[in-house]
């Protein structure tokens, strides 16, 4: 199966939604879309790459300030969308994350990627995963608008997440469980409720997709790692050597969380453009703990967080985030001011690029009990490496769609392990949280083994664009059941927030002027 190509106009938009619009080509929308689940049933589940849409999508969230914080006052929640075809009828879907200006950037910088996809087979490129990773991440031209940084990594990520999404339907298998397998012990093990995972329409895919996870050996997983630039923190050997023993009591903690879920904590009450009255009212409704955002105003921040931990008491757990907003000292300081009220860390005290600096801060702000946590604009795994051996955090913030997709997760998984740091991942962006959960699973079954200070966030909104949105239940992530990435967004979506043709975007810049 060979893939072509739906490029995005000059525009930043993708020609193959053209036309999708108007309920005129509904029906024949809707028969394409049933052609297309029934070569997803029948089709060759290693069929090539046929074809790559892109779109940008974007929220209009500014107009209620959700997302605000002390840098990014009005954020519109935007991903740069991306869809793969096998010639099989198989898709795959992925995704990056933005903040609404600037993804027809990243949608151009994922249309460049597309070469390095399309024509190959899914067996081609996870059976050398680690040669594919460095193959896309590494090209001796486009390496030079990175490397591995930026818009490009951007890119990266959506791209990979697409094809980690196709790779776990074609398995029939949510991500985290593709991944927990990969290392599993025992077929008893491997096997843990898999009836609830697998589903009819992807039973003939898995049987003829053969070769990819019939090997359940720890070094299978490792192998999609590019440790280049990282073996002075941790080698594949060491890499290897967690998972192994990470195995025991394994089956026990897959089955805690099909029952129970993983801890999260929430940072829908707090945003900085709220005002009292709307802290006040989704305060009620939401889980516990609370993060802040906070480095606009000093008095502002003493003000609302003694109001938020009057509300949920002292012995519920709160952070703060201030979203870059300081230099070294000057976080230091305000940090001090705001002990009194017990944060269990601040986050994103200054530059994400400053690794001494967060050094300094950590230090200084040990004797308070507050951590440091940071992540989620960190590039790359030679970031967080330096991160972690400079004890300049305390609490690693992984970033489904800003690191490499899984693969680079993976690694600072892994390195976060080997220095004792626990993993918390940042996950308040569209489709984050329906990303980061199945990582965050992965970590604790399969690698840290432990939940000690450690948490998931949610933010409840958005949610409801996704084929399979996040569950929350007791204030703990519901691991996912479908199969895939749980990245497929809803077409109806897709199509009224594609911007700007998109018809929520046309009638906000015709009745009210939103800005572009």
């Amino acid at each position: 199966m060979t893939v072509g190509s739906a490029l995005p106009s000059r525009g930043g938009h993708a020609r193959a939604l053209e036309g999708r619009t108007t309920p005129a080509n509904r029906g024949e929308q809707e028969a394409a879309q049933k052609r297309r689940r029934t070569r997803r049933s029948s089709g060759s589940a290693n069929g090539r790459r046929r074809r790559r849409e892109d779109y940008d999508v974007r929220f209009p969230t500014s107009l209620e300030q959700h997302g605000s914080d002390a840098m990014h006052t009005e954020p519109d929640y935007s991903v740069a969308y991306v869809v793969i075809e096998t010639d099989g009828g198989h898709e795959g879907y992925g995704l990056t994350f933005t903040l609404g200006k600037g993804t027809e950037v990243v949608v151009c910088a994922v249309e460049a990627l597309s070469a390095f996809v399309v024509g190959r087979t899914l067996q081609e490129i996870v059976g050398d995963f680690r040669a594919f990773y460095r193959l896309l991440t590494c090209d001796g031209q486009m390496r030079w608008i990175g490397p591995e940084k930026g818009v490009i990594q951007l890119a990266t990520a959506a791209v990979l997440n697409a094809v980690w999404d196709l790779w776990a339907r074609v398995e029939g298998k949510p991500l985290w469980k593709l991944l927990v397998d990969m290392v599993s012990e025992s077929a008893e093990c491997r096997h843990v409720q898999m009836s609830a995972f697998f589903s009819y329409a992807t039973r003939a895919a898995v049987q003829t997709f053969t070769g990819v996870s019939s090997c359940q050996e720890p070094r299978k997983l490792v192998s999609c790692i590019d440790f280049r630039y990282i073996t002075d923190a941790l080698t594949e050997e060491e890499a290897l050597d967690i998972l192994v023993k990470a195995r025991e009591g394994k089956c026990q903690r897959e089955e805690e969380m099909l029952r129970d879920g993983y801890p999260a904590y929430t940072t829908s009450c707090a945003w900085i453009g709220y005002s009292d009255q709307q802290l006040k009212e989704v305060s009620v409704t939401l889980l516990h703990p609370f993060k802040v955002k906070v480095g606009a105003d000093l008095q502002d921040d003493v003000r609302r967080c003694r109001l938020v931990r009057q509300m949920i008491g002292p012995d519920n757990t709160l952070m703060i985030d201030a979203n870059q907003r300081w230099d070294v000292q000057e976080a230091i300081t305000w940090v001090s001011h705001l002990a009194e009220f017990k944060p269990l860390w601040i986050e994103e005290p200054t530059s994400p690029d400053d690794i001494l600096g967060h050094a300094v801060i950590s230090k200084a702000l040990a004797p308070l009990g507050i951590g440091v946590a940071t992540g989620e604009q960190c590039h790359n795994r030679v970031m967080f490496k330096q991160l972690l051996q400079a004890s300049a955090l305390q609490f690693v913030q992984i970033d489904s769609c800003r690191l490499g997709s899984v693969n680079e997760n993976l690694a600072v998984i892994l390195m976060a392990c080997k220095f004792h740091v626990p993993v918390c991942p940042h996950a308040g962006g569209v489709g984050l949280c329906e990303l980061v959960r199945h990582l965050i699973l992965f970590d604790y079954i399969s690698v840290s083994a432990s939940l000690q200070n450690r948490m998931c966030e949610y933010v409840d909104h958005l949610h409801e664009h996704f084929k399979s949105p996040v569950v929350i239940r007791n204030a703990c992530y519901v691991p996912p059941k479908d199969p895939g990435y749980s990245t497929e967004m809803r077409e109806e979506s897709v199509r009224r927030y594609q911007y700007p043709q998109g018809e929520v975007w046309q009638t906000l810049q015709a009745t009210r002027g939103h800005r572009t």
